[in-house]
């Protein structure tokens, strides 16, 4: 991002916009980038060639001293529209700091996509409230703690993954039912059929009409997860006294 252009390149066209916006405009002043007055109000901008983490804690710590405070880079190519710029704009916003691009081709225009401004977490927390939801959800749907934080690459127990295990112990131990027979064993009444249906993971088959049978892939599964086999069994020999 911007790396044949110099942070003094973003300066003027910078300072143009705001000196046409009727701010007294200074460079330089105190390890400050660019100083716009206006109102009795301050404006800091730091300039930079490319956006960092390096460049949003100078900004935080501008904070401390201006009014507002923007971070100005050179527009990027390729970034803007992407879920990572999405991302860095969210942070930014978080950050209640403003963001300048400037396009280095042609006209040097100036763009200001973002403006600083407090940031409203109780209305950020409301707009994700069913993704907080199906989260809490899938906690709720965990009986063990199998996976490693941070792991890659390698295969996660999900809420999903032990119900449809829960459904092959019941299999596995009776042999094909219907789904309202493998509810009465203690699976979720309201995920039973569904996951049959989807076989999602190929661990389940049709034996006759409504009745599913455990697949040999099914009976691997439970090879596979042996603590949670042993934990579901226990759990339908209850269920079944």
């Amino acid at each position: 991002m911007g790396k044949d252009f110099l942070e003094i390149d973003l300066y003027k066209p910078i300072h143009d916009l705001f000196v046409k916006e009727g701010y007294e405009v200074r460079s330089e002043a105190h390890y400050c980038d660019i100083c716009a007055t206006k109102d009795e109000q301050l404006t800091i901008i730091e300039l930079k060639r490319n956006l960092s983490v390096e460049l949003l804690a100078q900004a935080v710590k501008r904070q401390k001293l201006g009014d507002f405070v923007y971070i100005a880079v050179p527009k990027p190519k390729k970034l803007i529209g992407t879920s990572k710029w999405k991302d860095i704009c969210n942070l930014i916003k978080r950050l209640e700091l403003g963001l300048i691009l400037v396009s280095l081709e042609g006209k040097n225009l100036v763009e200001i996509p973002i403006s600083p401004k407090p940031f409203d977490f109780q209305a950020s927390r409301q707009k994700s409230k069913d993704k907080r939801l199906k989260l809490v959800e899938e906690l709720k749907g965990r009986t063990m703690e199998l996976n490693v934080g941070g792991s890659r690459g390698k295969k996660l127990v999900t809420a999903y993954k032990e119900n449809s295990l829960h459904i092959a112990c019941c299999l596995n131990m009776f042999g094909p039912m219907t789904a309202k027979k493998i509810t009465q064993y203690g699976t979720d009444p309201n995920k039973t059929w569904s996951i049959l249906n989807r076989n999602f993971y190929g661990w389940f088959y049709k034996h006759e009409k409504s009745v599913y049978g455990l697949s040999d892939a099914g009976k691997r599964a439970l090879d596979e997860y042996p603590e949670l086999a042993e934990h579901y069994k226990n759990k339908i020999l209850y269920n079944d006294q």
